[in-house]
Formats: structure tokens, C-alpha cells, sequence
């Protein structure tokens, strides 16, 4: 495989779009936990949601998965979207929405660049709420190269620092 030119900077993933089962199920968990706001609805067929009154940052529609089962273990595929939040205030907050809901998490970790929390939404589709360190704080090598690791994330350390 040839090397191909770096893509440009400033090049972000715009949106994702999700297959769903039940679309006011799925918008219950977006909207109604995380706190995305419905930007479009397509009647029970599709919803574009968005946080901050994007066009959309995430599609739920169920074009060819209404009353479908997740995929199973095996089988390819998408591991999780990954949320952004911008601060860590902001990521405790969707941590306490999280479990005020009776939602499980998968997972927990400090990544040395970022503080993530892993769960699944009501399809099992993986997803990953985050936030990054600022780039001054992210773990490197004598050398100076990255070095990400991956240990438990203290959620009560987490969740002290929401803003009421």
C-alpha cells in the first residue's frame, strides 16, 4: 500500500449516522439523557440531532433496522461513536445524567490525553463520552513522542467537579 498524503488539517468527522430499532427509544436516550437537541425528524423513519444547533452531529434512522437486533459478536462494524465534551465539568454532568438514568457504564478510563466513559446506547451501539486534557498535559516519552495508556478513571473524582 502506497502512503498517501496527510489529510488536511483542520479536517473533522462532521456527523455519524446510526441504524436504530426504535427511533423515539433511540431519541430517548439522546435527547432525553445526553441532552442532544432534535434538529430534524423524519416522521418514525429518521432524526438528525445536534448539541449546540449544528445542522446535525448524529442521525438515528431506521431505514433498514426498525425492530432490528444488534449485530452480533463476531461481526464488523462500528466499536462506538466517541462524544466530545469541552470541559470536565461538562463530562461529570453527562456522567451524573448517565446514572441518574439507570444506565450502566461499560467502562471508565484515563487515557493520559483524555478522561472517557464507556456505555451503550439502546441498540448496544458502543458509545464513549470524553473529554481531552489540554494538549500540554498529554503523557510523553523522553523523546518527546505521545504515550497514551489506558488506567480506571475515578468517577467520584469525576463527578465532584460538576457545576451544580
Amino acid at each position: 500500500m502506497t502512503e498517501a498524503s496527510p489529510i488536511p488539517t483542520g479536517t473533522r468527522i462532521g456527523h455519524v449516522h446510526l441504524k436504530v430499532a426504535d427511533l423515539e427509544r433511540a431519541l430517548g436516550f439522546y435527547c432525553g439523557v445526553l441532552g442532544f437537541q432534535l434538529m430534524q425528524r423524519m416522521g418514525d423513519q429518521a432524526a438528525f440531532i445536534s448539541a449546540g444547533g449544528y445542522h446535525h452531529h448524529i442521525g438515528l434512522n431506521t431505514w433498514e433496522s426498525k425492530g432490528g437486533s444488534p449485530p452480533p459478536p463476531g461481526t464488523t462494524g462500528l466499536f462506538h461513536t466517541a462524544i466530545l465534551y469541552p470541559t470536565r465539568a461538562a463530562l461529570a454532568d453527562a456522567l451524573h445524567r448517565v446514572l441518574t438514568a439507570g444506565i450502566a457504564l461499560d467502562g471508565a478510563s484515563d487515557h493520559g490525553v483524555s478522561e472517557a466513559l464507556y456505555l451503550r446506547d439502546p441498540d448496544q451501539n458502543g458509545v464513549e463520552l470524553y473529554r481531552d486534557r489540554p494538549e500540554a498535559e498529554w503523557p510523553k516519552t523522553a523523546d518527546g513522542k505521545l504515550a497514551m495508556f489506558t488506567r480506571r478513571l475515578d468517577i467520584e473524582d469525576l463527578l465532584r467537579s460538576r457545576e451544580a
